[in-house]
């Protein structure tokens, strides 16, 4: 099986083999956005598809991108940062390629990852929480991921408030504004959180600031989703969780400290890192083959 996870910036795709073990691996920078990014996905799609079939011929193909997705018609109905709407990639991928195709949302395929294989196995219930480019989360209970009407766990898009302002979670929390908040205070130049964290460390007052907001924002994210969900774990994944004790520690005081209710759940790094989309997507494509449906909507809720 070959799961292609289509994001914001690199496209990454992964060949299984029929026991879950990685064969080989790919990379290809995501097309920018341009009137006909939907085709050029597909076209990367396909020859990176080409490049890992040169090791062994894929049965099946798992492709998963960011937004609002529809894995029952296999189309991606709209994703602002990549600017398509309504694109039925599943057939499209299937006519190209004649073989079966799954097609899911990047986030719903990571959770799915990490609660087989990953930080989450041997979870009833679980959240996946990636922090990088946005701010997002999926459900996992008794082992099927959620998706509501296609577009469950968009906290990211939530207000919250923050030292007596009210702005949406990820323009404060995510690892892309948590650079953008330092820059716009102090005038110095950052790559990202990363180098943010480092001044945390370092003992820089304003960079301090910077980040304590933003687990001040997820923090109010995690109880959120401990009363409307009550996870037993709540994996947080993305390039934040790289921080590592600066992240996981405030987050786990916060936690304990706000949720009185019952026993909160554990807040635990990811295990699979940026390979989770890829590895959910290909999971997506094996579960085709063996007429399995991972992700369930409100449809089959009811």
């Amino acid at each position: 099986m070959v799961g292609v996870d289509v994001g914001g910036t690199e496209t990454k795709a992964v060949l299984l083999d029929a026991s879950g073990e990685v064969l080989a691996q790919r990379r290809g920078a995501t097309p920018p956005r341009a009137s006909d990014t939907a085709q050029r996905v597909l076209d990367l799609t396909c020859s990176l598809v080409g490049e890992l079939a040169e090791h062994a011929a894929p049965v099946a193909v798992g492709l998963v991108v960011p937004g609002i997705v529809d894995e029952t018609r296999g189309v991606a109905v709209l994703s602002a940062n990549l600017g398509w709407s309504d694109v039925p990639f599943a057939p499209l991928l299937g006519a190209r390629l004649g073989l079966p195709v799954a097609f899911g949302h990047d986030v719903r395929a990571g959770a799915l990852a990490e609660h087989r294989s990953g930080a989450a196995r041997g979870a009833a219930d679980a959240v996946f929480l990636p922090v990088g480019t946005g701010v997002s989360a999926a459900h996992v209970r008794s082992g099927q991921v959620h998706s509501g009407g296609g577009y469950a766990g968009e906290v990211g898009q939530v207000p919250v408030e923050v030292r007596g302002q009210r702005v949406r979670l990820e323009a404060v929390a995510s690892a892309g504004a948590i650079g953008q908040r330092y820059r716009e205070r102090t005038g110095n130049p950052v790559a990202g959180a990363a180098d943010v964290a480092r001044l945390v460390e370092g003992g820089d007052p304003a960079a301090a600031e910077v980040w304590d907001e933003a687990v001040e924002a997820l923090g109010h994210a995690l109880i959120w989703l401990t009363a409307l969900l009550a996870p037993e774990v709540v994996v947080v994944g993305g390039g934040l969780s790289q921080a590592g004790p600066l992240l996981f520690d405030p987050l786990a005081r916060r936690l304990a400290a706000d949720w009185s209710l019952a026993s909160a759940p554990e807040v635990v790094p990811a295990e699979l890192g940026d390979r989770a989309g890829s590895l959910g997507a290909a999971l997506l494509a094996a579960d085709l083959l063996e007429h399995r449906n991972p992700v369930i909507n409100r449809t089959e809720e009811r």
